[in-house]
Formats: C-alpha cells, structure tokens, sequence
C-alpha cells in the first residue's frame, strides 16, 4: 500500500501544484538586463543578444550569437534554448539546434545558434531577444544489456506508423 507521502506527491501532480522556484547563480559579463519571465506563469526567460555591433544573417545563413551570460544549475538541472516564436513566424529566424541544452556542469558563455530561414536578410541587433531559455529537471538513464526486448502492440512501427487521423 502506498504511503501519504507518495499519495500526496500524485495528486499534485495529476493537479498541477505550483512549480518550485530553484536558485540559478549568474555572472552577467554583458550589458544587457539578466532574463527575466514575463509573466507569472511564463515558462520561459528571453536570452537577449549581448553585440558590439549587429550582426547580419543572410538567407540559411548560421550565427553563434553571444548573450553575456554563464551560468550554474543545480544537479540534476538543465537549461533549455528555444526558438521565440514571433521571431520563427514574423522573420524566419530559430533556435538551429532546438532546443539547446545547458548542461548543470556547463559553465562557457551561454550563446545561441540563430538561423535564416527566410528569403531575406535579418538583422540581430544588440539587447534583441533572441531566444528563451527553459529549466527544466532531468533524470539520467542506465543502460542495460539484454537479447530481446519485451513485446508491444507497437512493435518496431516507426515514423507515420500511427497514420494521420
């Protein structure tokens, strides 16, 4: 039989309990305001760009865009950059390798990997917000060595495999 603690730990889950706020520690070697959430229950921060000058992205064009920023989370943590998406809609600009992790033993200066996707160039300019930045917990995974997997319904269906309606 499960104990009240564990009952009590399922239900706020199934109800949505308010999410617990964890310390970040930050160093800002940049100009720009540290992310901040806009809304009570925003789940992402903006990551604004931290430029000496703007920077020019020509169509399918890449950039590192560098936001000033560095970081230490928490064991067991991680930061996730994605793509805004006025940004993706109104320009054609995202996050390339979305989302991007921040691993908790990460501690370089956060940057964000832009991409064009439009048919027109973009300019990035200095203290735009280019990206947001999701915390989230994470657990890690051990393998184990076997011969065969246990059966599903599914079995190896892959990609389309559940049809399109």
């Amino acid at each position: 039989m499960a104990n009240w603690g564990e009952i009590i730990n399922f239900a706020h889950c199934l109800i949505g309990f308010e999410s617990i706020m964890i310390e970040i520690k930050v160093v800002n070697r940049g100009h720009q305001p540290l992310p901040q959430y806009a809304t009570e229950q925003s789940a992402g921060m903006d990551l604004r760009a931290n430029l000496e000058e703007p920077v020019m992205l020509k169509p399918m064009e890449r950039r590192l865009i560098p936001t000033g920023l560095y970081i230490s989370l928490p064991s067991g943590y991680e930061a996730q950059v994605r793509p805004r998406s006025g940004l993706a809609l109104k320009k054609g600009i995202t996050v390339l390798n979305s989302p991007g992790t921040i691993d908790a033993d990460y501690r370089g200066e956060i940057g964000v990997v832009l991409i064009n996707l439009s048919k027109d160039d973009f300019v990035v300019e200095d203290g735009e917000r280019i990206a947001q930045m999701v915390i989230a917990r994470h657990e890690q995974g051990a393998f184990v060595p076997v011969d065969v997997l246990d059966e599903t319904e599914r079995g190896a269906g892959g990609y389309g495999h559940t049809g399109v309606k």
